[in-house]
């Protein structure tokens, strides 16, 4: 296996060791199952502090007899850095590289083992000394490993984060050097004009070294305190992430692949399209089965999970939701790993989770496939040794040769390398319909108590609508709506823009100029990127494309006795009470239940939508050759918390307005993949019953289930899936 071979596969991996390593030579058997299996990839993770103890004292002996035992087996190997497990040395050599936290105490914690979270959070790399000693590790660690022609691709951090109030008890890093760091780019950011960024904020400060981050203890929406968050997401892990990209590309002769990945993304944040411009691209962890859903979920409202709602949920939740907005977050035609996927029970202490059968496990790959994810790395081969991880996460058990669920991987694993070119490639069709995310939206409501959950909320709920009625969907960041292939894009929705610049308010209004559609909900631009407030309470951008005025903001009590997320009352009068908004104009005979809040509206010249109690809550309004729309409230809740038919037409009504639609007209969800002379067909029944339904053709399609392939012609063909069944399609021309 070498780069160009391994370029002719679907990269198929499974995680073989970390430290501290399984016996040297259950490793090489384990790698022997898996290469019978059909894998083609293992991966190994290297540790820094095990790695060189002493400075200078580098040992990779290791990793490379596993290495080249990959490449007698022809396997490819996908290295990863464990960085922020520094060495000993590093501290006692410097010991103010050491983190800071928020309270100006330093992180004593050094981790010695991978468990807890990779060492994270590690030394403070805006430290000279301790950036330098990285750098030269990991140069001399690709000059040594690099040799290795199956060394086929580098990860430079796992699962990128540094975790820090979970396992210090305290945000990071007030170092000095940070700081100082901190200033600079601030000072770039305004071209070096501290008036410029007093005028900003709406601040007095003498200089930029006078600017020091804020250290309140309450969570505030000012930008003395969101900026320093801002700046340690998106440019301090950045220039980590990038000088280890380049270091490694600086000293691989074969100039492999750098990529780095996620334990998750970063949702309703825009850090993800940063952090997917510093390496080739960007990857994610994998664990469906490790959580299920929000607690406001209907689903939830029980005391046990049901099982229909739970397994559906690990599918479009788990799964869909994250791998898409991980691929919208990377470059387009980038590649889009799922660099750990949950090989087998989750494990927690002494808390097993459930065993994925091997028709789950199907489903799992079925259903990640169908975002455009052209890698898949599982975690781990065989059972962890590890507390708190201890006998979890494995495609093979403790002991024997092979399982269920690893015999499923395999069987779905012929198709996938029979047609390679097909799934290795970023092949996923650009959406109809984008979910718009905005770093600074983020970043202002991250500052209040109730706020950042309904943003999440709102996306997610949005996300499984769309999901649910079959209409593949994209993100796209604010920073992005410029890029001209946004205008490949009918339509954006842009869940609770609570927070919003006038460079994205007049992106928008440019966006429907050209022809597109924009939808916004409730309080669009009630606060500028600084979390100031316009008069009138809406950016006035956006007020004078849609002709509209606010006539009233209130709050909207929940249905029932319940309160599942609104906040508490402090005196009586606050909350309106539960109802639905009722459709006008083309919406006439709609009903749609209001969620979280309820605006009311006026406007001589936009056309009425909605109404809230005899009063118009909704508009639309022709903007060059395309149209803005606002609906007063939060319309992704009705996705997921109190759902109703009613409410579930009328955002299909909306959608349609949008000139969106599923891919296929059907109960059946379809979500296609496109190559040169084949299209890979995901079909999925997400309903707690049987579905037979019909499918037009153009080419030859060819079933691919658990036992093989089955050629189903051309033109009208017909599909039955069971119960929360995902099938694929081959067509071929």
């Amino acid at each position: 296996m070498n780069l160009k071979s391994f370029g002719e596969v679907f990269p198929l991996g499974t995680h073989i060791c970390r430290e501290p390593m399984p016996a040297m030579s259950e490793m090489k058997r384990d790698m022997a199952l898996v290469k019978a299996k059909g894998f083609n990839l293992i991966k190994l993770q290297e540790n820094w502090m095990l790695d060189e103890p002493s400075e200078g004292r580098i040992d990779l002996s290791r990793y490379e007899e596993l290495i080249d035992h990959a490449g007698k087996l022809d396997l490819g190997v996908y290295l990863g850095l464990t960085c922020e497990q520094a060495p000993n040395w590093l501290y006692e050599k410097y010991p103010d590289a050491r983190m800071v936290r928020k309270d100006g105490l330093p992180v004593a914690f050094q981790a010695q083992s991978t468990l807890h979270a990779d060492g994270k959070p590690g030394p403070c790399y805006d430290h000279p000394g301790a950036m330098q000693a990285q750098l030269r590790f990991i140069a001399q660690l690709t000059k040594t490993l690099g040799r290795f022609e199956n060394l086929v691709v580098w990860n430079t951090w796992q699962e990128i984060s540094y975790w820090a109030e979970m396992l210090t008890g305290g945000s990071v890093c007030y170092c000095e050097n940070t700081i100082k760091a901190y200033q600079a780019w601030l000072s770039g950011l305004y071209g070096g004009d501290i008036g410029r960024l007093n005028a900003h904020w709406n601040v007095r400060y003498p200089s930029f070294e006078s600017v020091q981050p804020d250290r309140c203890a309450r969570k505030l929406s000012v930008p003395q305190q969101y900026y320093y968050s801002y700046f340690m997401d998106n440019v301090q892990i950045a220039n980590v992430l990038k000088a280890r990209c380049e270091t490694i590309k600086a000293n691989d002769p074969l100039h492999r692949p750098v990529f780095a990945h996620k334990g998750g993304p970063s949702l309703t944040s825009g850090a993800d399209w940063t952090y997917a411009r510093t390496q080739d691209f960007l990857g994610s962890s994998n664990y469906p089965a490790w959580g299920n859903g929000s607690p406001w979920d209907d689903h939830r409202q029980s005391r046990y999970i049901p099982k229909h709602d739970g397994l559906l949920t690990e599918l479009w939740d788990g799964l869909a939701y994250k791998m898409d907005y991980i691929r919208s977050a990377n470059r387009p035609d980038a590649p889009i790993w799922a660099a750990e996927f949950q090989g087998g029970r989750v494990s927690t202490d002494l808390f097993p989770g459930r065993v994925p059968t091997g028709e789950q496990m199907r489903r799992f790959l079925l259903t990640t496939l169908a975002t455009g994810a052209t890698a898949v790395s599982f975690w781990v081969t065989r059972a962890e040794i590890m507390a708190p991880e201890t006998n979890g996460f494995s495609l093979l058990d403790s002991e024997g040769d092979t399982t269920e669920r690893l015999d499923a991987v395999e069987t779905l694993n012929r198709t996938l390398q029979a047609r390679a070119p097909l799934f290795n490639a970023n092949n996923r069709p650009q959406a109809q319909v984008a979910l718009l995310v905005d770093e600074w939206n983020y970043r202002v409501l991250q500052g209040m108590d109730f706020a950042p959950e309904v943003l999440s909320y709102e996306l997610r709920g949005w996300y499984k609508h769309l999901w649910q009625r079959g209409i593949p969907c994209d993100f796209v960041e604010a920073s992005q709506l410029s890029d001209p292939r946004t205008m490949g894009y009918r339509a954006i929705i842009a869940p609770f823009a609570h927070a919003m610049s006038d460079v994205v308010a007049q992106n928008l209004i440019d966006f429907a100029q050209q022809g597109g559609h924009v939808l916004l909900e409730a309080a669009p631009g009630m606060l500028s990127e600084v979390a100031m407030a316009p008069r009138g309470m809406m950016n006035p951008l956006i007020r004078r494309a849609l002709g509209v005025t606010m006539t009233s903001h209130s709050l909207v009590r929940e249905p029932g006795e319940r309160d599942r997320f609104s906040q508490p009352e402090r005196t009586w009068g606050e909350y309106e009470q539960a109802g639905m908004m009722q459709g006008m104009g083309p919406l006439e005979g709609t009903k749609l239940r209001a969620s979280v809040m309820v605006e009311t509206y006026s406007s001589d010249t936009a056309r009425p939508l909605m109404s809230w109690q005899g009063r118009p809550c909704g508009y639309d309004a022709a903007v060059g050759e395309g149209s803005m729309m606002l609906i007063g409230s939060c319309l992704g809740f009705c996705a997921t918390a109190y759902q109703d038919d009613d409410s579930k037409k009328a955002m299909d009504s909306i959608l349609e307005m949008l000139s969106v639609e599923p891919e296929h007209m059907g109960r059946l969800l379809l979500t296609r993949r496109v190559g040169d002379k084949c299209q890979a067909w995901f079909v999925t029944n997400p309903y707690d019953e049987e579905i037979e339904e019909t499918f037009q053709v153009n080419g030859n399609a060819i079933l691919v289930d658990e036992s093989g392939e089955r050629a189903l012609g051309s033109g009208e063909i017909r599909l039955r899936l069971k119960q929360l069944d995902v099938q694929l399609v081959i067509v071929e021309e």
